[in-house]
């Protein structure tokens, strides 16, 4: 899977187990009764308000995390 923005939530959380916790950091609910909310991250980030410098940065921490969980 490549992580970019559009990446679909529900695939991150397959893909990348720490996920959750760290968008839950940054304010973005991800789960909702044990289910992923559907969409992307660019479109969950932007619900909060979040700009394309701090998604960019969404996306390089992921990228990160999922190497560190490799």
């Amino acid at each position: 899977m490549e992580m970019t923005k559009e990446v679909y939530i529900e695939d991150l959380l397959r893909e990348v187990p720490g996920a959750a916790a760290y968008l839950r950091t940054k304010g973005i609910k991800c789960l909702a009764c044990g289910e992923p909310i559907w969409g992307t991250l660019e479109s969950a980030a932007r619900e909060k308000g979040f700009s394309d410098v701090e998604i960019a940065a969404f996306v390089a921490d992921l990228i990160e995390l999922k190497r560190s969980q490799s």
